[in-house]
Parts: C-alpha cells; structure tokens; sequence
C-alpha cells in the first residue's frame, strides 16, 4: 500500500503506470467517469480495485501521451486537470476530484472533454 502524493500521481500518470496508479486507491474505492458516453445522469462507476486496474491498464495501453497541468491538494483531498494526445491530433481534458483517507483514494470523480 502507497500513500499518493501529487508528485507520484503526476510521475504515474504521465509515465503511463498503471500499476503505480492502481497501488494509490483503497480496496473499495469508486471511480465515477463523467463524458461524451457517460453524462452526469449516468456516470460510468468503476468500484474496487480491480475495476480501476482494468481502467488504467486500457487507458495506459494507448497510444497517447498524457500530461498533469495542475495539481492541488490538501489532507483530504486531491484535485488535478489533465491533457492527452493521440498520435493522430484528437486531445482529450479532463479534471478530477479524488478523497482521500490514510494517504488512499477513496473516491475519484473525473470529467473528461472531447476533440470532436
């Protein structure tokens, strides 16, 4: 178990980790998913571990790049906008809330906006 701080977040993420990323969430944590398939009546939640590891492993396996622009942070909680490429020119933004509790996260709310 790590305790997620935003440098490690940010190394993951823009390393394409999805080990590292999977190893900051709680057993039980949610992940809800806001964007152009999954509007806010209708999130997609991801619950538990495992769910969030198949996430990062699909998201991590593409061939993208993906780069933290801002990130803050208290005891509590986490929040960070994030902007990704395709080889092909498409870019996706997307901001995130995460909670924590004993340096995990517990709940992670991320909206992610489209080329297109």
């Amino acid at each position: 178990m790590t305790s997620v701080t935003t440098t490690q977040l940010k190394q993951a993420i823009e390393g394409r980790d999805a080990r590292a990323l999977t190893g900051f969430y709680a057993d039980d944590a949610v992940m809800r998913i806001i964007d152009r398939d999954h509007p806010p009546s209708a999130p997609l939640e991801l619950h538990g571990k495992g769910e969030i590891r198949s996430f990062y492993e699909d998201v991590c396996g593409r061939a993208m790049t993906h780069h933290v622009d801002s990130v803050v942070a208290d005891h509590d909680h986490l929040a960070f906008t994030q902007a990704c490429a395709y080889p092909d020119g498409a870019r996706v933004f997307s901001t995130a809330m995460l909670t924590l509790a004993d340096g995990l996260i517990t709940d992670q709310t991320n909206v992610h906006a489209w080329d297109g």
